[in-house]
């Protein structure tokens, strides 16, 4: 998924573009199911879900030949190629305008075949290996005149494949698994054999770069940062002005394509926090906006459908609109009074104020001109629960976290205003609309506080135990002492029975579902959906890794991520896939597959909550068990071993936050009434990712993450199991959560390798059902897309899932009574 946008606390865009469902800087991901943890939804059901492009279609006959689009960016790229750790959004823009994709995005989040360069690309054998023919359109050209070719697509998989480690590449996904690529019956066909099955083929080979990036390790690792050699696309790479802010893209002459409509696209760097002047002084036509920017423009068009000036604007909603009669007249009195120095010091001020509403009263006609376009943008947000030690590395705690969340009420806060889809997602893998999309929610539960309490209780968070003293010095909290004590009462065969989920390469699951015998070994243990029936994998001390005996507080430094399109917006964050395993540093701990088995997790709390000091009022407990607590011990915080329950709640502070804030705000509110304390920290959006997210310096954290076309390979490292290194740290790859298990690992290498669609997005599906019962991170709601458009600029805004067509972006044509016109 190279073509898609962002999210942010700071935003965060995977490199390379190639795999984003949007262009305009941000992300990528896609699904599967659990007969017995997922729910399937109709193909009707996802689509109402969906929110709809806006992006003002229009026929190409209906578009201006000929105009200037400037269109805002984050930044200007440190490199143009889009494989580095460090490419961004604007690096995606860029190689979608003047590069090959053989694959594009649809509305749906599904890759579609690019006739612009490829006639026709299929599976061709799939014994004894899996080979795709490419047949290229035979008109495909570099800039320099030469063909689209297998020495490109050779070039390509050699500098990506891993095999070299002199290419400085972010990611090698899919191309480790080509064999070999040859030349097919004649130049235009590209021959490409796989050493193992990969559904995700389609990924590949987007964008393409010509040999002469790609053929040495110093033309990919230097050559593409400031400039390419040669491009293939509706337009061309003309100049970077560094000193301006602005990539200049023109009008490809040698394409042989549908010629592009305007004759240049300049990407002007302009922060989110100052889009709004620029968009009021005139000089963008299209930007990404926050909430406030929209809104301004919706009162600008508002007026002027009234009839209302920018000058009347300013005094009804202006900096004139705190102006009274009376503060007016006594304003006028003093200025004309006969107090000199006063007169001086009021009427200096009313100068200001009149330049004030003189300003806001150009800006707003000037934003008259604009519209605002919404869509949904293909990310989510999510809160992320760091597992790697605290009290979160206790799954309980997790879990208590997530039921305490209305997460319907969080999406309605950000998105019913502005008249967008509400309905929080339902999968961390897929949106609403895409084909792998499923509602899995259920392997977790929706809010419910009697439950959450009692998962709280169940982990030895009770009222009053921030003042007792341990039981044992020895015993450790969490479901590592739970065990312990399980195995003693219950013996070694039900310890045995309850152990992890094993690798299917001989291991097995401990706690079998319902009917999971029917599945055998090839298929994963299923049951009913019905919430009363559903079940997870169990905890176990397989794939808990502790490493070292680290002092409380300490960290270990985590990779930091790749920081990509740009800024902040609405407070969220998107993250990239991160470079491959062998160059990340790593934290301190992890813990690994600890799911809860039975009935629900509420359930199973009412079974354990005998064996805390008291009973929790609102708790869930079978017959017999102690009365719920006093009032007065209900009151004090919630605590374990002579320590309260407290966590470090890590929030951007930057401008362009004030939305994110807000939600966790929100958060912190459902929290306090189960009885989880937060201690919020702001700190700078530059910070946000690199120092605490990335490094694990942080127990709950809000940023983005985006969907993708092909899920199995570029959500696997998002959500891979952490795996100790050499050096005695943690591995965490994109799983900034630090919580993975095998099983999850497994589902997704399973749907990477089956050229079956429906039996991978079914795996998919699975792995989403565990990956919500882990709890290490809760998607909340999916990201809106506002952006700010010129009225007469035709088939660009709010994409949606989509990427844009480049060469049909433009001006609309005038009418006039002697016909259509250009628009200047």
């Amino acid at each position: 998924m190279s073509q898609i946008g962002a999210p942010r606390g700071r935003t965060c865009s995977r490199s390379p573009r190639s795999r984003t469902l949007r262009s305009v800087a941000t992300l990528t991901s896609a699904v599967l199911a659990v007969t017995v943890l997922a729910g399937c939804s109709s193909d009707e059901a996802d689509e109402a879900r969906a929110a709809a492009q806006d992006n003002a279609p229009a026929a190409r006959d209906k578009v201006a030949d000929g105009g200037t689009l400037r269109w805002a960016v984050d930044a200007l790229p440190t490199t143009l190629n889009t494989f580095q750790a460090d490419a961004d959004g604007t690096t995606s823009r860029i190689a979608g305008a003047v590069l090959p994709s053989l694959y594009t995005i649809d509305e749906r989040g599904r890759p579609q075949r690019n006739p612009d360069y490829l006639e026709s690309a299929q599976v061709a054998e799939t014994e004894p290996k899996q080979v795709v023919l490419y047949k290229l359109n035979q008109q495909a050209v570099w800039s320099d005149g030469r063909e689209i070719g297998a020495a490109d697509f050779v070039a390509q998989w050699r500098a990506l494949s891993g095999r070299d480690t002199a290419y400085w590449t972010a990611r090698n996904s899919g191309y480790e698994r080509i064999e070999k690529i040859e030349r097919g019956k004649n130049d235009l066909e590209v021959r490409v054999t796989f050493s193992k099955p990969y559904a995700d083929w389609q990924s590949l080979f987007t964008p393409l770069y010509p040999k002469q990036v790609m053929g040495s390790p110093n033309s990919f690792n230097d050559g593409a940062r400031t400039t390419l050699k040669a491009t293939a696309g509706p337009f061309l790479l003309k100049a970077i002005d560094r000193k301006n802010g602005d990539v200049t893209l023109a009008r490809n002459p040698r394409w042989w394509g549908q010629p592009a409509k305007l004759d240049r696209m300049v990407l002007k760097a302009v922060a989110r926090a100052d889009r709004a002047g620029a968009l009021a002084a005139g000089t963008l036509d299209l930007a990404e906006i926050d909430r406030s920017t929209a809104e301004r423009i919706s009162l600008a068009l508002r007026d002027a459908r009234a009839g209302r000036g920018g000058a009347q604007a300013a005094l009804a909603h202006g900096p004139g609109s705190s102006i009274t009669p009376s503060k007016a007249l006594k304003s006028w009195a003093l200025a004309h009074g006969s107090d000199d120095e006063k007169a001086q010091e009021v009427q200096a001020a009313r100068e200001k104020n009149q330049k004030a509403l003189t300003a806001y009263a150009t800006a707003q006609d000037t934003l008259a001109k604009y519209v605002v376009r919404k869509s949904l943008e293909p990310a989510y947000t999510q809160l992320s629960l760091n597992g790697e030690s605290g009290p979160l590395a206790d799954e309980r705690v997790r879990r208590a976290v997530a039921r305490a969340i209305n997460r319907r009420e969080l999406a309605e806060s950000v998105l019913k205003p502005l008249g967008l889809p509400a309905d929080p997602p339902g999968s961390h893998l897929a949106l609403a609309g895409q084909a792998a999309y499923a509602d899995s929610s259920d392997a977790l539960g929706n809010q419910d506080t009697a439950e959450a309490r009692a998962l709280l209780a169940d982990a030895g968070w009770v009222p009053g135990g921030a003042v007792r003293k341990p039981a044992s010095a020895g015993t450790k909290a969490g479901s590592e002492a739970e065990e312990k004590a399980a195995g003693q009462k219950a013996g070694e065969k039900e310890k045995a029975g309850e152990g992890g989920a094993k690798t299917e390469g001989g291991e097995k699951e401990g706690a079998k579902t319902e009917g999971a015998e029917k599945q055998g070994a090839k298929k994963d243990a299923a049951a009913s959906t019905d919430a009363k029936k559903q079940a997870a994998d169990t905890a176990s001390d397989e794939g808990l890794y502790i490493v070292g005996d680290d002092k409380p507080g300490e960290r270990r430094a985590a990779p930091a991520p790749v920081i990509g399109a740009g800024g902040p917006e609405n407070g969220t964050g998107i993250l990239a896939p991160a470079p491959a395993a062998a160059r990340q540093s790593a934290a301190l701990l992890a813990r690994a597959e600890a799911l809860d088995t039975g009935t629900g997790a509420g359930a199973h709390a009412a079974q354990t909550i005998a064996r805390t000091d008291k009973g929790v009022a609102g708790a869930y407990a079978p017959r017999g068990t102690a009365a719920p607590v006093t009032a007065p011990e209900a009151s004090k915080a919630l605590g374990k071993d002579g320590k309260a329950l407290s966590l470090r709640f890590v929030l951007p502070s930057g401008p362009g936050s004030e939305s994110l804030r807000a939600v966790g705000d929100r958060i912190v509110r459902m929290l306090d009434a189960v009885g989880i304390r937060t201690e919020v920290t702001k700190v700078s959006d530059d910070s946000f990712f690199k120092d605490h997210v990335a490094s694990g310096d942080y127990d709950l954290a809000l940023y983005s993450w985006p969907a993708s076309a092909f899920p199995a390979t570029d959500a696997r490292p998002i959500f891979a199991k952490p795996e100790p290194a050499s050096d005695g740290s943690l591995l965490v790859e994109q799983n900034y959560s630090r919580v993975g298990t095998d099983r999850i690992d497994q589902l997704f290498d399973q749907a990477a390798g089956t050229l079956d669609e429906e039996e991978a997005r079914e795996l998919v599906r699975q792995a989403d059902a565990r990956i919500w019962a882990a709890a290490g991170s809760i998607p909340l709601y999916q990201r809106p897309q506002l952006v700010a458009a010129k009225a007469d600029l035709v088939n660009a805004g709010a994409w949606g899932l989509a990427g844009p067509r480049y060469q049909d972006i433009g001006f609309k044509k005038r009418e006039t009574s002697k016909g259509a016109e250009r628009t200047p």
